[in-house]
């Protein structure tokens, strides 16, 4: 399930204050995130739950806190102020409403509200970055009624975490992380926050599900949960029922704003690691493989002679990151990363990111259809991505050119595609860079198998299973061989021309 932060059907939604709300149009599908809308909590649940967690509560409440933030924002297109007659009974309210100045243009405060918990005594609290993104001021409220200024210590907008140190008189009660990999789809949780701005507010469900991907970011792994959560519960704990925090508050999916029982945490598999670095550097420092990865499909697996579709295809190596020596290749397919299994590309990003900078791991890889194991030293993901950056832009800027130059060399038509050798001329007119060798494409023929693939003109075919080609007659050989074998598909590696690799299958039938 796709969940995009844009929609051309439906309403966009924007971020109010305390809780990432994934909303659902007309049509059942997810249009916006982080974003409030005031509803009533859906009902109580008709399964039976403990008999009491009076008791777990108890104990615990006192390490939840309720986060509220402010914002000075300039409306520099505000438009006139309306006026009032004097002495009317609404003048307090339009003064307050317009900041009390009446002039056009002045700044205006924004509030909101959210949830966090205590994690050390000494006054770290966490909680979620779209909590207090962009606030001027965070005010700590704690259930005793103590209230206490508090200073952002860092945040990762990747796992939408933040960490904020509050300056006690006395100890601070703190919860205890738990362990989220030893929970179980069905088990009890109970969530603790601040809904709707009334407080500490305990609600119990159970665990719906696991690994959830929702497109909020690169390392999704999210708990499903149907205890209620509501707006002003985002970044406060969910618990097991040994009273250890399992998971941070962060969204639900909702057509109103409210809590209909789908509702998502970020495990502390995931972040127990991102506030100890933040804790420590007060930013994060993630391990990085330098890799541009693909998912591998079954047509895929089929075409290197793999089993079954699991693990990451390397697609291309970043120029100065930590594998660009040659230990793990183009077209290498990643399954086990320092002991875990890979089973699908977006387990690769999250498995290197939570390793530590400069640990030498060892990388399984299916080359040639068979495993390999290589020894890689990480990078440190916050240093490269500048140079992935760069790379992207690089790639951007590799469209292609739909007319045909005149004066080709004599054109090979093979699966859809007419195919020309990639000589000086060829290679200045299309713009193509010094390092991209193969063959160059061009023209496709509407609705073939290459068409189907996203084949344009000016790409060129760098290898067809696996193995590099330079010349139209070599791409025809190869093909008749992979025919000869009784493959139903061609992989064929395809460079743009700038020299960013993809690889596609191409239906042989």
């Amino acid at each position: 399930m796709a969940l995009s932060n844009r929609s051309k059907s439906f309403h966009a939604v924007t971020v109010a204050a305390g809780l990432s709300v994934l909303t659902v149009g007309a049509g059942g599908l997810p249009t916006s995130a982080f974003a409030q809308s005031p509803a009533l909590a859906a009902g109580p649940s008709s399964i039976a739950g403990p008999a009491s967690v009076a008791d777990l509560a108890e104990g615990l409440l006192d390490a939840v806190v309720n986060i509220s933030t402010s914002q000075n924002v300039k409306e520099e297109d505000k438009g006139p102020t309306p006026q009032v007659p004097e002495g009317s009974p609404f003048q307090d309210f339009f003064d307050e409403f317009f900041n009390g100045e009446g002039g056009e243009g002045g700044p205006r405060t924004v509030n909101s509200l959210g949830s966090g918990f205590v994690i050390d005594p000494s006054g770290f609290i966490a909680t979620n970055n779209h909590v207090i993104e962009g606030a001027d001021d965070i005010e700590v409220n704690f259930a005793n009624g103590t209230k206490l200024k508090a200073k952002l210590v860092g945040t990762d907008t990747k796992t939408d975490l933040a960490l904020l140190k509050v300056e006690p008189k006395t100890p601070l009660k703190a919860v205890p992380f738990g362990d989220s990999r030893g929970m179980r789809i069905g088990d009890w949780v109970m969530a603790i926050g601040n809904p709707f701005g009334l407080g500490g507010s305990v609600t119990v469900g159970i665990i719906s599900a696991r690994g959830r991907n929702i497109n909020a970011g690169p390392y999704d792994n999210f708990i499903q949960t149907d205890a209620a959560i509501n707006r002003g519960n985002s970044g406060g704990p969910l618990f097991n029922m040994k009273g250890e925090v399992i998971g941070i508050n962060t969204a639900i999916i909702s057509p109103s704003g409210g809590s209909i029982g789908i509702g998502f945490s970020v495990p502390t598999e995931l972040a127990e690691n991102v506030f100890t670095q933040l804790k420590e550097f007060g930013e994060t420092r993630r391990g990085w493989l330098g890799v541009r990865i693909q998912p591998v499909t079954d047509d895929i697996a089929e075409s290197i002679g793999m089993p079954e579709a699991k693990g990451a295809l390397v697609a291309g190596i970043i120029e100065g990151g930590p594998v660009d020596n040659g230990v793990i290749r183009t077209g290498d397919v990643i399954v086990r990363f320092d002991g875990k299994d890979v089973e699908e590309m977006r387990d690769l990003p999250r498995v290197v990111a939570e390793s530590p900078v400069g640990k030498a791991v060892d990388v399984v890889v299916v080359r040639d259809g068979k495993e390999q194991t290589v020894k890689v030293t990480l990078g440190r993901l916050e240093d490269g991505e500048k140079l992935a950056e760069a790379s992207t832009e690089a790639d951007k800027q590799g469209t292609t050119d739909n007319k045909q130059e005149a004066n080709r060399p004599a054109a090979t038509p093979v699966l859809g595609m007419t195919l020309a050798p990639l000589d000086e001329v060829a290679r200045k007119n299309g713009g193509i860079s010094e390092g991209v060798q193969g063959v160059l494409i061009t023209a496709v023929e509407p609705n073939s198998a290459a068409s189907e693939r996203g084949i344009e003109v000016g790409d060129v075919i760098v290898e067809i299973g696996q193995e590099a080609v330079t010349s139209p007659d070599e791409v025809k050989s190869r093909i008749a061989k992979l025919k000869s074998e009784d493959r139903r598909n061609a992989l064929l590696m395809i460079a743009n021309k700038s020299g960013a690799l993809r690889f596609v299958t191409v239906r042989m039938e």
